[in-house]
């Protein structure tokens, strides 16, 4: 939380004391003598460990101030137009990532996002709620809600693509193993049926005479080749496990209402 700025504002006693001496604090609203001021939060960088306080002031005439005397109504609104557009640019991202580690770059710095917007719609709720009958205060609320409720969606639906992601690919990681197992039991099996007879025939010195050893040159080649295709037929059966297809990048998601 940045330290706390002392702008040049009338304060009333009360107010004074519910500030804190070196921050603003959470969002939130204080009022007092009909003096109101609304403490609001820019949208968070990065992991969102830092906040920046907007701090607004509504006199009792109806007028805002913001940062000293500057009017407060167009600062209010680009606050909130800042929020928005944090939230078009995270669909975006949303939209473009196609792995479990880009939703991972999307998902950590939208949690704080979504979780300030929230924190300030309630607290343009509370401020709506001090001063009904000021229609700057009534808009910007429900721009707020509809800025909350696009996080708060948007934030659910990565983590349900990120959670399909991950599952998908334990999922090939499983069939895969299965089938490296299989695999392995085909070749425990041709050694088993191959090993005790060249085992015999080591320990022996087998070396009969068939007659074959007078044949023309080209049985030696026909009896090699029959070799090589009994091997491709071996290699056919001993399969080695498939490459896990790509995940569907149009993988199932709570569509967001606009």
């Amino acid at each position: 939380m940045t330290r706390r700025i002392d702008y040049d504002w009338e304060l009333p006693p009360e107010m004074r004391q519910r500030l804190g001496s070196s921050s603003y604090g959470a969002q939130r609203v204080i009022h007092e003598q009909e003096h109101l001021m609304l403490i609001l939060h820019e949208p968070p960088a990065g992991s969102g460990a830092e906040r920046k306080a907007a701090v607004f002031l509504r006199k009792p005439d109806g007028a805002w101030l913001h940062k000293g005397n500057n009017p407060g109504e167009k600062a209010l609104s680009k606050l909130l137009e800042s929020y928005r557009a944090a939230l078009s640019t995270f669909e975006i991202r949303h939209e473009a990532a196609e792995t479990a580690q880009a939703l991972f770059q999307v998902l950590g710095p939208l949690i704080p996002l979504s979780r300030a917007a929230s924190n300030m719609q309630a607290a343009l709720q509370a401020a709506r709620e001090a001063a009904p009958q000021d229609s700057l205060v009534t808009d910007l609320r429900d721009r707020a809600v509809e800025i909350a409720r696009g996080l708060e969606l948007l934030l659910a639906d990565t983590r349900m693509s990120l959670d399909y992601r991950l599952a998908h690919a334990a999922e090939q990681q499983a069939r895969a193993a299965m089938e490296a197992s299989r695999a392995q039991h085909k070749l425990n099996t041709i050694a088993a049926l191959t090993f005790p007879l060249m085992a015999i025939g080591a320990v022996f010195g087998m070396n009969l005479h068939s007659g074959a050893e007078n044949l023309p040159a080209w049985v030696y080649w026909a009896i090699f080749g029959a070799g090589l295709f009994m091997g491709v037929l071996l290699r056919g059966w001993v399969k080695a496990p498939e490459a896990a297809p790509p995940v569907d990048p149009a993988s199932p998601g709570i569509a967001r209402k606009k």
